[in-house]
């Protein structure tokens, strides 16, 4: 069954309540934050990602944020940033940005849906898939600029391929 037909209509629901009924179903914790906004925890092959999700009625955009904490050592930054601006160049659904005040590396997207349209289950669920397979691709290449003392070019030679296809 696709996620699309546990609901009868979209054009009536709210995307948060889409985005709490797909984290129940895959079975993540989740705190309804307000009527527009959701924070869970999702599980990644290399940590807990915290996303949280909020609806902009103002903008008409269904924003994510997909962060994990980090903090590098502070002479490491400038290479940081190097691979961070080489991991964007090469995603195009969203982007990574450090905040360095809240030692968070963040993944941040928005989906307008200006005009009344309305996001399916699917695409709900690919935006938040797609957040946490940026960071899983890219988190290791993170790492090597922090604490292993790897150029960002070496780095970035460690960031697991995005995948085509199906196996």
């Amino acid at each position: 069954m696709s996620l699309s037909e546990d609901f009868m209509s979209t054009d009536d629901l709210h995307p948060i309540d889409i985005v709490e009924t797909l984290a129940a179903h895959h079975d993540w914790e989740f705190d309804r934050v307000t009527d527009d906004q959701i924070a869970m925890a999702v599980e990644g092959q290399w940590r807990t990602y915290s996303l949280t999700l909020a609806w902009s009625a103002q903008d008409e955009t269904l924003r994510l944020i997909c962060t994990f904490e980090m903090e590098p050592p502070s002479d490491k930054l400038g290479d940081l940033y190097d691979v961070l601006n080489r991991c964007n160049d090469m995603v195009w659904t969203g982007a990574f940005t450090y905040w360095s005040e809240q030692k968070l590396m963040v993944w941040r997207y928005g989906l307008c849906l200006a005009g009344g349209q309305t996001a399916g289950p699917e695409q709900i669920d690919r935006l938040i898939s797609s957040a946490v397979m940026a960071a899983e691709r890219f988190y290791p290449a993170f790492q090597m600029v922090a604490w292993a003392n790897k150029t960002p070019a070496e780095a970035m030679n460690v960031a697991i391929a995005e995948a085509y296809g199906r196996a």
